[in-house]
């Protein structure tokens, strides 16, 4: 069967929402429970979070999943310049503010640089912890704003929201597993700049999930677009509003799905990037 033929017997692309997933070699599921389904589209979605000044970005929108996943024709025809899409070759900075780098250029490429690495720091694990949690906001929130957010994210992690992701009520890990929340960005763009301000959005793959046998929660993955309104405050860039979409999302490649093992080994040796437009 080639190519062609096996889109149109699924039905096309847009035809049953369904993905194909390889699983680990011996017939199990991943991580060692009973064989699932695909997914269907409206799983794979992310829920807005209605009525909140913030909303959450990668764990979650991850533990949220649901609703209407019907795409939604966005952009224009035109192609962007080169210039909007290539590195400026510019090095990443060297600071840091509990562990999040920090003292990025005031001028546009800097404003991009801090968005990407603020993504990150919002979609880490850390944001299951209070105290750790509390430490993020300060360091990328501008400091007006951080008593809100604060209130706002200590009602959104809930002891549900942790059993949606495969934790513990109190938001610890379960023995014998490996917590993964990790957000990767793809491409940073400049929507709107001036002297002390600027709108970027981050386009980002996330990891979320519990790895581990039997998982009830195993890591899956998602791509979504971070949109951040940014201002300079305190010689730094940080953070006024920020919101998230869904997409956009590749074709998923017919991948074997990792036992869960090599995924929590994979989590727990390779470190993350500072990041520099």
């Amino acid at each position: 069967m080639s190519p062609g033929d096996e889109h149109q017997a699924a039905g096309g692309y847009g035809g049953t929402g369904q993905t194909r997933t390889r699983l680990p070699e011996g017939g199990g599921d991943v991580y060692g429970g009973a064989r699932r389904g695909g997914r269907t589209s409206s799983s794979r979605s992310l829920v807005t979070v209605v009525g909140v000044v913030v909303l959450l970005i990668a764990a979650i929108a991850f533990a949220n999943r649901g609703g209407d996943a019907s795409p939604t024709a966005t952009g224009t025809a035109d192609k962007p310049e080169t210039s909007a899409t290539a590195p400026t070759g510019k090095r990443p900075v060297k600071a840091a503010t509990g562990g999040i780098p920090t003292g990025f250029a005031h001028d546009r490429q800097g404003a991009e640089s801090a968005a990407a690495n603020y993504s990150v720091a919002l979609g880490s694990a850390d944001m299951f912890d209070k105290a750790k949690r509390d430490a993020i906001l300060r360091a990328v929130i501008i400091p007006s704003r951080v008593p809100d957010v604060e209130a706002t994210l200590d009602k959104a992690y809930t002891p549900q929201f942790n059993k949606n992701v495969g934790l513990n009520e109190d938001g610890s890990t379960p023995k014998g597993y490996t917590f993964v929340s990790r957000t990767t960005p793809v491409g940073t763009k400049v929507t709107e700049d001036s002297a002390d301000s600027a709108t970027v959005e981050v386009w980002c793959s996330g990891l979320l999930g519990l790895a581990g046998e039997n998982s009830t929660a195993p890591v899956t993955s998602s791509w979504f677009t971070i949109t951040m309104e940014l201002q300079w405050s305190d010689d730094g860039w940080k953070i006024a509003r920020h919101s998230q979409k869904a997409g956009p999302t590749p074709i998923p490649g017919d991948d074997r799905a990792s036992g869960a093992e090599e995924m929590a080994k994979a989590v727990q040796e390779y470190g993350g990037f500072t990041y520099a437009r």
